[in-house]
C-alpha cells in the first residue's frame, strides 16, 4: 500500500524531513508508479491533497490488505484485529463487517461525537496491525500502528514536504531518501494533532536517529519523552465546528 499526502493535510513532525531527501514526483505520478509495478493495483487521486493506491499481490496471509471507502473516507489497512468482535459489537457493525470497516466506524465516532480520546480508542485496537485513512470532508488524515510494530510500515518527507506511507521501504526510500524511518511502534498520526503515543499520551514525543540494516544513519524514529509531560485536551469539536477534531491531540 502506497500513501501520499500534501504537506497542508499531514505536515510531517519535527525532524522526519533529513537532507539528502530523494523525490519531487508528485502524488499522481508516485502512484502511477505503484500502479504500473502492481497490474491489480487500485488507485484514488485525492485532488491536490494527495493519493492512495492499494494492491493485494504478494501479502502476506497472516497479514493481509484491506481497502475501503465510506462517505468519502478512504482506508487501508493491513494485518487482524484481535478483539474484532468486541469492537464490531461496540460499534454497532453489521455481519459483513471487515478491519477498514471498523476503523472507519472508530474515526467517525471521534469525529462526529468523540465520546473518549483518540489515544484511547486506538489503544482500545488489539492485534497485528496497520494503517492509513484519509477524510475527504475534513482533510484529515489519521494513521497508526500497532504496540509491537507487527506489521511493516515506513513513512518519510520526500523535498517538497509531502508525506510518503507505505509498507514497502523501497517505496519510502525512492521518495524520501534519507528521510524515511519506520513509523513508531504504538505511535498515531493526525492531521493537526501530529504524532502522538497512544501507550504514553501524557508525554511528549522526541526524535531519535534510526540505523537501517546496512548500519546507515539515514532517518528519524521517535520515541516517548519519560522526562516530558505535556496538557492534553479532553474534548473533540463536532464536524461543522471551527476547528477539525484531530487538532484536540
Amino acid at each position: 500500500m502506497l500513501a501520499v499526502f500534501d504537506r497542508s493535510v499531514a505536515p510531517s513532525p519535527e525532524g522526519l524531513r533529513q537532507p539528502g531527501a530523494a523525490g519531487g514526483d508528485s502524488a499522481a505520478c508516485l502512484a502511477d508508479r505503484f500502479r504500473e509495478a502492481r497490474p491489480d493495483a487500485v488507485t484514488v487521486n485525492l485532488g491536490g491533497s494527495g493519493a492512495m493506491a492499494y494492491s493485494s499481490s504478494k501479502q502476506s496471509p497472516l497479514l493481509p490488505r484491506l481497502f475501503g471507502a465510506v462517505d468519502n473516507i478512504f482506508c487501508m489497512f493491513q494485518g487482524t484485529i484481535a478483539n474484532f468482535a468486541v469492537l464490531k459489537q461496540q460499534y454497532g457493525l453489521s455481519k459483513g463487517t471487515n478491519e477498514v470497516n471498523i476503523i472507519i466506524e472508530a474515526y467517525r465516532t471521534l469525529r462526529d461525537r468523540g465520546p473518549y480520546p483518540a489515544d484511547q480508542v486506538v489503544r482500545d485496537i488489539s492485534g497485528k496491525f496497520a494503517f492509513v485513512l484519509y477524510d475527504c470532508t475534513t482533510k484529515s488524515v489519521f494513521m497508526a500502528t500497532d504496540p509491537d510494530g507487527n506489521v511493516p510500515f515506513y513513512w518519510g518527507a520526500d523535498t517538497d514536504g509531502r508525506l510518503v506511507v507505505s509498507d514497502d521501504i523501497d517505496l519510502v526510500k525512492k521518495a524520501c531518501g534519507k528521510s524515511s524511518a519506520p513509523f513508531p511502534k504504538g505511535f498515531f498520526f493526525t492531521t493537526s494533532g501530529g504524532l502522538k503515543s497512544y501507550e504514553h499520551p501524557m508525554n511528549e514525543v522526541k526524535p531519535v536517529p534510526w540505523v537501517d540494516s546496512k548500519g546507515e544513519v539515514c532517518g528519524t524514529t521517535y520515541t516517548v519523552d519519560a522526562s516530558a509531560k505535556k496538557e492534553t485536551k479532553t474534548s473533540i469539536p463536532r464536524v461543522g465546528s471551527a476547528a477539525d477534531w484531530s487538532s484536540q491531540y
